[in-house]
């Protein structure tokens, strides 16, 4: 929502400006729709002819994650870092192969059940489901755990940003397609060089309506979004590479508790717990028994 209040907040200041300064808004209307069509047009045209249906498909998923921010909170990560600490137990507790029932039909596992947030995040729950899977196979090298995760997680974050980067093409693209549009507001105008100065005058800022919009659209809107976009997607990555992190430690032969503390220490610091926080989780998540006497 910050993102339409800054939005609605730059649009005032540019336009109230204008008019407070004893700008006419009448030229700006009349020649609006027009010019918009032109570099609208042309930029969504740009944009249809550099990107697969995928990507099209996706955009409207895209835009309502950037206006309603990054997706994950300090409860869903601690709800995370509670379900991997559950799993490093019960791997530690019983074998690795105590792990196959749960990574089988995880729809049926008692520690998903526990987590819905985590089991119905269909992404995280396949990433978590996959590397445990390795690990129940007995892939007990950690720097090769670390290596391969890491590629998938990069591949996957290089995807995602796909859009933010078409998004980006299209700002750089704006103030040019707003001189296209300039220039046939110039060419129609000296179509008609006989008329009166005053029609002229009008025809002329019409024609210069189009650069403003260009520049406008792109460094006011299309360039923030794109911005806006990249970040929020950043965030949500650190959700997933904090399994990376955890089936790391445990493959380096750390306690699941200790596990989950390294896990702790690389959330974002807007939305990591404390350590007190924690602890109180993975002790109900332990005992739920006792901390529900307590």
């Amino acid at each position: 929502m910050l993102f339409i209040g800054g939005l609605i907040f730059a649009l005032l200041c540019v336009f109230g400006s204008f008019v407070a300064s004893g700008g006419a808004l009448a030229p700006l209307i009349m020649s609006m729709p027009f010019e918009l069509l032109t570099i609208l047009g042309a930029a969504v045209g740009i944009f249809v002819m550099s990107n697969s249906k995928d990507v099209l498909k996706e955009f409207p998923h895209y835009l309502r994650r950037t206006v309603k921010g990054p997706r994950y909170n300090k409860a869903a990560y601690t709800e995370l870092l509670v379900t991997l600490f559950r799993f490093m137990r019960l791997a530690q507790s019983k074998g690795n192969m105590a792990l196959e029932e749960h990574i089988e039909n995880p729809n049926d596992s008692s520690i998903f059940a526990l987590s819905p947030n985590v089991r119905d995040d269909v992404p995280t729950r396949a990433l978590i489901c996959d590397y445990l899977r390795l690990v129940s196979l007995n892939m007990d090298d950690a720097y090769q755990l670390d290596e391969v995760m890491g590629r998938e997680l990069k591949k996957n974050l290089s995807e995602e940003l796909h859009t933010s980067e078409s998004l980006q093409s299209i700002a750089d693209a704006l103030p040019a397609l707003g001189i296209v549009a300039a220039v046939l507001g110039v060419i129609k105008t000296m179509a008609s060089i006989s008329k009166p100065p005053v029609i002229l005058g009008e025809m002329i800022a019409g024609a210069l309506v189009g650069t403003f919009l260009g520049v406008l659209l792109s460094y006011g809107i299309v360039a923030p979004l794109s911005s806006r976009m990249r970040d929020v997607i950043m965030q949500d990555a650190r959700y997933q590479d904090l399994i990376r992190t955890v089936f790391v430690a445990h493959l380096q032969g750390n306690p699941p508790q200790i596990c989950a503390e390294i896990g702790r220490k690389d959330i974002p610091h807007a939305f990591m717990p404390t350590f007190a926080e924690l602890d109180s989780a993975l002790s109900e998540a332990t005992n739920p028994g006792a901390a529900a006497a307590a």
